[in-house]
């Protein structure tokens, strides 16, 4: 189930993303800077040499250089939160924008250098109006490669959080499952101490777990600390191979050359020296990956020719787990190849090659169990066969089989009606339609129990809405109030003594209306069976009434998930107003009905006034307050039949089927108004009021064509904008 899921999330799509894959021009060195602190090359009146490149990573030529300078035009796309997200730089970078500083990852001296500060990845956030502008970028690096590195690509802020962990999903639940083996391993070490190779094993699936763990992308999610992460992941790919070295040394016994040994010491020598050296300043982290790089492909071809002329001496469970490990060092190889620019970029599936290990160690494991589980039913079989007094216990067993049969067939009964209740509740539109056939359910559902099921009203109280049998109203009262400290929600018991007279089960129900509190409490007394059966049939019953509750709770919170995201996706978070989504199919709608019915239908588009004015000058907090006022002044001037929608940014539309030309402008003219009037107040201060600027257009008076419509409404307000703002147009085509 966690390979799986990890599969699952790791595939593409997720989200949406556009890549920054063409127009990319370069040229070698460093900028001069102007007198005002921008760099000469970062402004269009420079024309210097630049040139094409299909991507802004390692350009021919660089003889020695560690400077250069990358530069793209951003494509136009619609984007609510836009950023241009990096998958990683070499080494340090600054990136400008209409002369400005937009961006910077490292610290820049006077001579355009800087020190190593890890491989992160980068979220660079757009400016309004981004699109057709020139984006640069000056990059320092004194590694082996020098610019951008992966992937360039523009998207919103949620999708790219969402693209990270999809991407890193499957390293991040194979890391989980090689912290897991190494867990395991680091056990049986301890208890069977003469095994010292689930130590080595313990050592290899704990440094592959930090490894994938630190070179995942969703590891800065978790802290943003790029250059520890960028330690970590040093520090356990330094140590793979020693611990690889000391598998292979005991697998091999006393065969093992003298040379394997001589590995595990040179390699933790490195790691130690290696780190050591980086975390004093003496060395950049990153100068040190190619010299260990050359250091592992010379190991593995080493421990390579050790290990297979010995191969066939190994026992099978070794045989795998020296493929499984040959398998991953295949993957590092590569992925270092990939690294250095020998092979075109691409994802490495490196963490398939730790899958692969620890799917070896499960499954020797598994076999492992399985043969010794089939050597403990041989010596039961043996034993039962010794055994002499069947009869006293042949006719307690069958007795026991009778109340069992028919506590089965109750409980047969009562999942087929359970899955009758679950298909019910899946076929209503919301929780309100589906707690009509639930309660009726109830009772057939949970007899011969006697209970009774209570729900929450709007006032927080829980008050009885069914009840079935013979209770006494002391027992379930007519309302349980709104505490629920007292009660207790009953789980499998180990004991039939160990139930209270009274069981209550929660119902949970995962919706924004509930929040942590359950939506119903079920109440039932303690179940009266046969003594035969008491504690096995009590410990199902429970069970089954604990896992139908939870069955409801997860349809009834489908049912809540499916409303809300319905609600969601036509509805616009700031304003509560209707979307552009939610008009663009309204608009075809009403098309159709104006058209059949020949009604007259008005569509009215205005924007706030220097609204980019409002925010830049109070910022864009108060720029959303004024946003919310005019929503609410909306919903005050308008009829139940209009549709008000944010169409975006500051630009509203209002659809009026029906409506006149004359009745459509006096409504707008009492909106821009109302606006004008309204004072915008934000943190208890008083921003003053807000003009608008509307366009109209009606068909069929001043718009014969329909599909004129929308464009007619909106040359209307450009009228209006030209004409001094501030004021409604209505104007023909």
């Amino acid at each position: 189930m966690i390979i799986a899921l990890g599969v699952c999330l790791s595939q593409p799509g997720f989200a949406a993303m556009q890549l920054v894959d063409e127009g990319w021009r370069y040229r070698w060195g460093d900028s001069p800077f102007q007198p005002d602190g921008t760099p000469l090359w970062a402004t269009e009146a420079d024309s210097g040499p630049w040139q094409d490149i299909a991507f802004p990573s390692n350009p021919p030529g660089r003889k020695g250089q560690q400077h250069v300078w990358f530069r793209v035009n951003l494509s136009e796309g619609e984007w609510s939160a836009p950023a241009l997200y990096i998958y990683s730089v070499d080494i340090i970078v600054q990136v400008w924008l209409r002369g400005g500083l937009l961006y910077q990852y490292g610290t820049f001296d006077d001579q355009g250098r800087g020190k190593f500060e890890g491989w992160p990845w980068h979220e660079i956030p757009l400016p309004d109006g981004y699109e057709g502008e020139t984006m640069y970028f000056r990059v320092f690096s004194n590694y082996t490669d020098i610019g951008l590195w992966g992937e360039v690509a523009i998207l919103d802020h949620p999708d790219l959080v969402l693209h990270i962990v999809s991407q890193s999903a499957e390293s991040l639940v194979i890391a989980a499952l090689s912290a897991l083996i190494a867990l395991l391993a680091l056990v049986f070490a301890l208890i069977q101490r003469g095994q010292r190779s689930f130590a080595s094993i313990a050592l290899f699936s704990f440094l592959t777990s930090v490894m994938l763990l630190a070179e995942s992308q969703a590891s800065l999610l978790i802290a943003y600390k790029p250059l520890l992460w960028d330690y970590l992941a040093a520090g356990s790919y330094y140590l793979i191979p020693m611990a690889l070295a000391l598998l292979l040394r005991q697998w091999l016994g006393a065969a093992r050359p003298a040379l394997i040994s001589w590995l595990v010491w040179v390699h933790l020598g490195l790691a130690v020296s290696a780190l050591t050296l980086a975390l004093v300043g003496a060395v950049d982290l990153s100068s040190t990956f190619p010299v260990f790089d050359v250091l592992l492909l010379v190991s593995l071809v080493l421990m390579a020719g050790a290990v297979l002329p010995r191969f066939r001496v190994l026992f099978r469970e070794q045989q795998v787990l020296v493929v499984a490990c040959g398998v991953l060092a295949v993957l590092l190889i590569v992925d270092m190849a990939v690294a250095h620019g020998f092979l075109p970029w691409g994802r490495v599936p490196v963490s398939w090659g730790a899958l692969g290990f620890s799917l070896a160690v499960v499954s020797i494991s598994v076999w492992h169990y399985g043969k010794t589980q089939k050597e403990l039913q041989q010596l039961n079989i043996r034993l039962e066969q010794k055994v002499q007094e069947r009869t006293a216990r042949a006719e307690s067993l069958a007795e026991r089989e009778v109340a069992r049969a028919r506590l089965l067939a109750l409980e047969s009964k009562k999942s087929q009606k359970l899955a009758d209740v679950i298909a019910a509740l899946q076929d209503c539109a919301g929780i309100e339609e589906a707690f009509e056939p639930l309660l009726k359910a109830m009772p057939e559902l949970y007899l011969p129990m006697t209970g009774c099921f209570y729900r929450r009203g709007v006032d927080g109280q829980y008050d009885r809405v069914v009840h079935w049998g013979s209770a006494p109203e002391d027992v379930f009262p007519a309302s349980l109030g709104s505490n629920l400290s007292a009660l207790t929600e009953t789980v499998l018991p180990v004991r039939s003594y160990d139930l209270p007279a009274q069981m209550c089960f929660f119902l949970r129900v995962e919706s924004a209306r509930s929040g942590n509190r359950p939506e119903g409490v079920l109440m039932l007394e303690r179940p009266d069976l046969p003594p035969v059966v008491k504690d096995y049939g009590i410990a199902r019953v429970i069970a089954w009434v604990y896992q139908s509750v939870e069955k409801i709770g997860i349809t009834l919170s489908g049912l809540a998930l499916r409303a809300e995201l319905q609600r969601f996706s036509y509805e616009d978070s700031l304003t509560r107003l209707k979307n552009r989504r939610y008009f663009d199919e309204l608009f075809r709608h009403e098309r159709e009905v104006s058209a059949r019915s020949d009604r007259p239908l008005c569509l009215l588009i205005f924007d706030i006034d220097h609204f980019k004015q409002f925010n830049d000058c109070h910022g864009h907090e108060a720029g959303d307050q004024a946003l919310r006022m005019v929503g609410d002044v909306l919903g005050t001037y308008f009829r139940g039949s209009d549709t008000v929608c944010r169409y975006g940014g500051e630009e509203f539309a209002v659809l009026m089927p029906g409506a006149s030309l004359e009745e459509a402008r006096q409504r707008a003219e009492q909106l821009r108004a109302a606006i004008s009037a309204e004072q915008v107040e934000h943190r208890g201060e008083n921003l003053g009021s807000l003009t608008i600027s509307a366009g109209i257009a009606c068909w069929r008076e001043n718009c014969p064509e329909f599909d004129e419509l929308f464009r007619a409404a909106d040359q209307a307000l450009y009228q209006a904008k030209e004409t001094g703002r501030n004021r409604v147009v209505a104007g023909p085509l």
